[in-house]
């Protein structure tokens, strides 16, 4: 698979985020469009259906507290067809985790982080981004993240050069977790592993992971 073919966020959706910040900021604004922006996910029309996706992942950033009573609505999407649909859902329900005072991350962790087994790498690179998001929000979660994280090894993609990628993924959600672990030992020696990768963006992330906990100690 060509390098420049793997992307966490498709070229679509990257250059039409921006387009969705004035979305964003009339909900910020006013709180009670948040009715209206969610009922554009069911759109018929493209631009509409994923422009309001893209707000809502927007919002979670900035007003997690505003879409989290609609958890179930953004947990539902984890099933949705429309991929990019997915991809957002994952990271609003990840940015989410800040104000999870109900515990309902835990209750879905097992399901949100299926993807990273595969079969989509796009899929498995939102999913490792959401779980590190949601690690350093819900430090109690890492022992049962950092393992699926580390699965990233063991599964199954298009292509084993897929796999290559999405392992890279994993090595820098486990050094953005590794600080907030108790035992670091597991997290090491999954990249030590890594710097015989045969793509070299991977085994560059693992030396770099490898070098700053080094320095650390």
């Amino acid at each position: 698979m060509p390098t420049k073919s793997v992307r966490t966020v498709p070229r679509k959706q990257a250059q039409t985020t921006s387009a969705t910040v004035p979305l964003a900021d009339a909900v910020e604004r006013n709180h009670e469009l948040i009715s209206d922006v969610m009922a554009g996910l069911g759109s018929t029309r493209g631009t509409v259906k994923l422009g309001s996706s893209k707000a809502l992942r927007l919002l979670s950033e900035r007003l997690p507290e505003l879409l989290y009573p609609h958890f179930d609505f953004f947990t539902a999407l984890l099933e949705q067809e429309n991929q990019i649909l997915k991809w957002n859902a994952i990271l609003t329900l990840a940015n989410l985790a800040r104000v999870d005072e109900q515990s309902r991350i835990e209750r879905i962790l097992d399901r949100y982080l299926e993807p990273v087994h595969g079969p989509d790498l796009i899929t498995a690179a939102n999913t490792i981004r959401g779980a590190a998001i949601i690690g350093s929000a819900i430090p109690a979660l890492l022992p049962r993240i950092v393992p699926a994280i580390m699965g990233v090894e063991n599964a199954v993609y298009a292509t084993p050069e897929c796999r290559n990628v999405a392992v890279g993924h994993a090595v820098e959600a486990l050094a953005v977790l590794a600080p907030k672990t108790t035992d670091t030992r597991p997290i090491r020696l999954f990249a030590a592993r890594q710097l015989g990768n045969p793509r070299p963006a991977t085994s560059a992330k693992a030396r770099r992971f490898l070098k700053a906990r080094t320095a650390a100690a």
